[in-house]
């Protein structure tokens, strides 16, 4: 949010200083809480270690010890403890019937007010009227949303008025290399199924 408003403010024809008391949320040794501990959410606790920060996480299994210490991360058994705790909350898990609106009310009420919810999942994962009416009376101090539901929002929905959300088209994995890395995995996965070999990516139905 301080990044979205900042460039507003720069460019803006109406500027003519820098306010000195516009500050922001310090991101170093704040406390990351990451819902969702696979494969991506484990990469961004190796990203999130670089800048000191505490790092919880609450994840259907427990990762090995040795995982945790690498990254220094804290198991969260009740993911209500790594919302109370949070400064940031990432939401990294797939779309299920379990996670569908994971993230309510409820939820949302048990953050800090000073806390910024981040969705790169699947929008269906937060129950987006709760989030206009948290962020509208500030139950918590923002969200960054690189996925929403629907996709686009339709262009009178309250989340696009508010001046503490951020939104993304979905562009988390939109770079050159990794659509190419995406293509090759594809291709190699169509490759084992055709001679008859073990799926390298194979996604094994719970």
């Amino acid at each position: 949010m301080f990044l979205h408003s900042g460039v507003q403010i720069a460019v803006s024809p109406d500027t003519k200083h820098f306010a000195a008391d516009w500050l922001g949320v310090e991101v170093t040794r704040a406390t990351l809480g990451i819902i969702g501990m696979g494969r991506i959410g484990y990469k961004v606790a190796q990203r999130a270690r670089a800048f000191e920060m505490k790092i919880l996480y609450h994840n259907r299994n427990r990762r090995r010890k040795d995982e945790e210490q690498a990254v220094g991360a804290h198991y969260s058994e009740k993911m209500e403890d790594l919302l109370q705790q949070s400064d940031f909350v990432m939401l990294v898990v797939n779309l299920t019937p379990e996670t569908q609106k994971l993230i309510g009310k409820k939820e949302l009420g048990l953050m800090k007010p000073t806390a910024t919810l981040i969705n790169i999942s699947r929008g269906a994962v937060i129950d987006q009227d709760a989030l206009v009416e948290a962020l509208q009376n500030n139950v918590i101090k923002a969200a960054a949303l690189d996925v929403t539901y629907p996709e686009p929002l339709p262009r009178d929905h309250p989340l696009l008025k508010l001046n503490n959300v951020i939104i993304t088209p979905h562009i988390g994995t939109a770079t050159v290399q990794a659509i190419h890395m995406m293509a090759e995995e594809a291709v190699a996965n169509m490759l084992s199924v055709l001679n008859g070999q073990p799926i390298p990516s194979e996604v094994i139905p719970k």
